[in-house]
């Protein structure tokens, strides 16, 4: 059986599925609820600084995308961080840790961008002795407009400064979460690196607004006629998540910067895509709220199950694996040429591929052949780009069949080249002809 034990900054747990601060994480309850169910750990939700509590708004939350079968996609909330005294939040995370020892409990902190904030804070979270702190540096709305989460997730000189205050005052693991809701997330990644951060999380949520309502004309979620902008995550925003996680992984100057990796994490084969582009654990969200505790038994069984029928023994077989494999797109190989094959016999005929190639595509797809019904690829104009194999409702009717060097390629006339070519070399770039002379 496959080790799926974790050990992420020294933070052990028995699996590498944790809670991420949110609403699921908000109380002894809750967590106690999910440690039961089988999660290796949890982030607490965000404590605020010593004080009266946040006031969130007593109406609707939260605002959703769903799919045609009504599956959820997408949430956007605009919940703030948590609601409750501090003391009682850190009375029950003491209790919990004490119960649980063999669980992660990481606390998720935000105050003030001002040093004698993060020194009064820290102390009293460190005297819990949960496992490590998490810098909520992402959270887009509410609080950002108090100059806190996004406000200094933004600035990497602040993520730095905090970073670093956090660094010198405390024994605790400091891992920094990162907002999506910037143009280089490498930028803000670095400066928590330089800081001396031990791990990245990411990604927070994402500004949004996901729907307006055409009878009140308010955006929803609708709070006494108006609404707001607010946090968008769920299975939509994992492509997004995914690349901003291999960003990091890949970046010369945060290489080896261990990451947390959230974002959509709805399956084990989602965690698993996660961590082969380099997070060393993930932690979910929306899953556990639209699905309840017990679906991380299906990640941890279906992880398992995979890594046993692939060989791999650890979790550091896997972790980082696809991240060499992640290129920018001036280095692909131009001289790989791969062609779109229907299965005659799986085609049910609907003829989508078709529409979808004749319509916006290359027009490489017959619909009729002699008077019949019939969908085939036509060589001659086919660019390989896979349109028709996205669009297609039968799985494995249409594959991409790679050419062998050497074959002719109809489109072009021309024989596949064994040599690997790329962009920085080929004759229709500027540069590279500057570069040669």
């Amino acid at each position: 059986m496959a080790d799926i034990r974790n050990n992420f900054v020294g933070i052990k747990s028995p699996n590498p599925f944790w809670l991420a601060s949110a609403p699921p994480t908000d109380k002894a309850y809750n967590v106690i609820r999910a440690f039961k169910a089988g999660w290796g750990g949890v982030v607490w939700k965000t404590l605020g600084e010593e004080g009266p509590p946040v006031v969130n708004v007593n109406g609707p939350r939260y605002g959703a995308i769903w799919g045609a079968d009504r599956r959820l996609l997408g949430l956007n909330n605009i919940e703030l961080i948590t609601d409750r005294d501090l003391q009682v939040n850190l009375r029950e995370i003491k209790q919990v840790k004490k119960d649980w020892p063999d669980r992660a409990i990481v606390v998720s902190l935000m105050v003030p961008c001002v040093e004698e904030a993060w020194k009064a804070i820290l102390p009293v979270v460190e005297e819990t002795e949960a496992d490590g702190i998490e810098l909520n540096f992402g959270c887009p709305h509410g609080m950002s407009e108090r100059g806190m989460g996004a406000a200094v997730g933004q600035v990497p000189e602040y993520i730095e400064m905090v970073v670093r205050w956090c660094k010198q005052n405390t024994r605790m693991p400091v891992i920094t979460k990162l907002t999506p809701n910037i143009t280089d997330v490498r930028k803000p990644a670095r400066a928590a690196h330089a800081g001396g951060t031990d791990a990245v999380s990411l990604i927070n949520t994402i500004n949004s607004i996901t729907g307006v309502d055409l009878d009140s004309f308010a955006p929803q979620p609708t709070i006494d006629g108006k609404g707001s902008h607010g946090g968008y995550c769920g299975p939509a925003v994992k492509p997004i998540a995914m690349n901003m996680v291999a960003e990091i992984a890949r970046d010369p100057e945060t290489h080896g910067l261990p990451i947390s990796g959230i974002g959509g994490i709805t399956t084990w084969r989602d965690a698993a895509e996660f961590m082969a582009l380099g997070a060393g654990n993930v932690q979910v969200c929306t899953a556990a709220m639209t699905y309840g505790f017990k679906i991380v038994q299906e990640m941890i069984a279906g992880l398992e199950n995979w890594m046993d029928e692939k060989g791999h023994a650890s979790l550091d077989d896997i972790v980082g694996r696809a991240t060499p494999n992640v290129t920018d797109w001036q280095y692909l190989n131009l001289n790989y040429v791969a062609k779109a094959r229907i299965d005659q016999d799986a085609c049910i005929k609907c003829g989508r591929c078709h529409i979808a190639c004749e319509d916006t595509s290359h027009q490489a797809i017959t619909s009729m052949v002699d008077g019949v019904r019939h969908f085939e690829v036509i060589e001659a104009e086919c660019v390989g780009c896979n349109l028709c194999v996205n669009v297609c409702p039968v799985e494995n009717c249409i594959t991409m069949e790679p050419l062998a060097a050497g074959v002719m390629d109809q489109r072009t006339g021309k024989p596949v080249s064994p040599i690997y070519a790329n962009w920085t070399t080929h004759p229709n770039n500027p540069m590279a002809k500057v570069a040669a002379e």
